[in-house]
């Protein structure tokens, strides 16, 4: 296979830069548009997500939809108040990492470097709060009030300034990476699948407004309608503090879901061609849904055989989330044989 983990760290890059929050793909959909245009026609959906059959197939054979979220995390602009930009949050964020963030504030007349702050707490009083909480904290823009006023309103959308970094051992942190990397991965399984021409039909969904319900996974699936369905996410890495038996190491593998919303012999079909094929695999088994866009694939239409894989990963929805390419890499690896052994 010509799935390197070189490839996927510089589509990471490309699709981790694009500025992308849920319902404001954009920027995002036109990096990946740009990546997955010579593998087939690139559509968009009315819910923003991306659609890209890769490989047609012979008449009658089974069709596989391979899926990742494109949005991500970030905030909207609520108030503009004295030069400073009031917020709330885009999908699940934890304020007690934001103050000192840097961030980009996305406006009518174009993008704006900001700061998030909030009272010193040693001008805040004994008798303050001193809890970090979301309406506590303000984005300074470093303008006065009045232009302020006149630049920046409330929807305007915001992101985060910093960009990937290669840290030791080849792991890649930044932003976006919760599901820009699962993009990456089904970019990845796409050229190779595009090059193989399996018998099966092969489409691509990159799909809009995970972090806020999966809409866009939900309305992609009805939209498609394949037999069968691969999502591709992140799941929650080892780290420091981090309890081993809900975390996956990094470097150890995709991790394979197992879940009532997840269809037993497609799963096991997997952990087959895995076991088979010398792919690392980790297994995530969960009692209920899975959090994932699997959750509305399986539901959309007249209903899809669904599969999980999740790349581990550190840090989930900050500013340093971290991931393994070698696991992402694994993850393509695994979503090319299954179209090439076909079902």
């Amino acid at each position: 296979m010509n799935i390197t983990t070189e490839r996927i760290v510089a589509a990471a890059r490309k699709l981790c830069e694009a500025p992308g929050p849920s319902g404001r793909e954009c920027a995002a959909y036109a990096a990946a548009k740009e990546l997955l245009s010579p593998l087939g026609e690139v559509k968009r959906t009315p819910l923003g997500s991306l659609l890209c059959c890769i490989n047609e197939g012979k008449e009658g054979a089974p069709h596989l939809l391979l899926e990742a979220h494109l949005d991500q995390i970030g905030f909207i602009v609520t108030r503009v108040e004295e030069g400073f930009l009031r917020f709330s949050k885009i999908g699940g964020i934890d304020a007690r990492w934001l103050p000192a963030t840097p961030v980009v504030i996305h406006a009518a007349e174009g993008d704006y470097p900001g700061i998030i702050t909030s009272v010193p707490p040693h001008l805040a009083g004994d008798g303050s709060d001193h809890s970090i909480k979301i309406e506590n904290l303000l984005i300074d823009t470093g303008f006065t009030a009045e232009t302020a006023a006149k630049l920046f309103a409330p929807g305007d959308i915001v992101t985060f300034a910093a960009k990937p970094v290669e840290l030791q051992n080849k792991r890649l942190a930044g932003p976006a990476l919760d599901d820009r990397i699962g993009c990456a991965a089904v970019i990845a399984a796409a050229e190779e699948i595009a090059a193989e021409k399996p018998d099966c039909k092969v489409t691509v969904l990159l799909s809009s407004m995970e972090e806020v319900g999966g809409q866009g996974a939900e309305t992609g699936g009805f939209t498609t309608q394949p037999d069968y369905a691969i999502a591709v996410d992140v799941s929650f890495g080892d780290g420091f503090g981090c309890a081993p038996e809900k975390t996956s190491p990094l470097g150890g593998g995709t991790m394979l879901g197992y879940a009532p919303t997840l269809n037993r012999d497609f799963t096991l079909k997997l952990k087959k061609l895995a076991e088979e094929n010398n792919i690392s695999l980790q297994h995530e088994p969960m009692g209920g849904r899975t959090g994932t866009d699997a959750d509305e694939l399986a539901t959309a239409g007249r209903g899809i055989k669904m599969a999980l894989l999740s790349i581990p990963l550190r840090s989930m929805h900050t500013v340093a989330e971290t991931i393994d390419p070698e696991d992402v890499a694994n993850t393509a690896r695994l979503m090319a044989l299954v179209a090439k052994e076909g079902f």
